[in-house]
């Protein structure tokens, strides 16, 4: 696992965490999710904290609980991931790319080029 960065939330990073496993496939769907207190002991933190990073991925969908057992990985959890991913890759960097190649004059065919390029590397 990670070290957890101090620049930002620790809860959202936990779910970061969870929501990468998913998507490396290292939890899969109906997988059970390590407990909050296990999160806690692996990163120091205070369980109430790690509790939070769940219960994002739960009010989002992806995990669900399994009364007395612990936390699982929803059925879909991993497209529904991808999607958001996507989505905020397209708003992090295509856009802002974009953006920056009008800017710049820089026509489709040579962003697209470009990308090509940097995509053989």
């Amino acid at each position: 696992m990670k070290t957890i960065d101090d620049s930002r939330p620790i809860f959202m990073q936990i779910a970061e965490r969870i929501e990468d496993d998913i998507i490396e496939r290292t939890l899969p769907e109906e997988s059970q999710v390590p407990s909050t207190n296990q999160f806690a002991a692996f990163y120091q933190i205070n369980p109430a904290t790690a509790a939070k990073g769940v219960n994002l991925l739960t009010e989002q969908g992806i995990l669900y609980k399994k009364r007395g057992i612990g936390m699982f990985v929803s059925e879909g959890a991993r497209e529904k991931l991808l999607e958001k991913r996507r989505e905020q890759f397209y708003d992090q960097y295509v856009a802002a790319m974009v953006q920056e190649a009008k800017k710049l004059e820089i026509s489709v065919e040579q962003l697209t080029d470009m990308i090509k390029k940097g995509a053989t590397m």
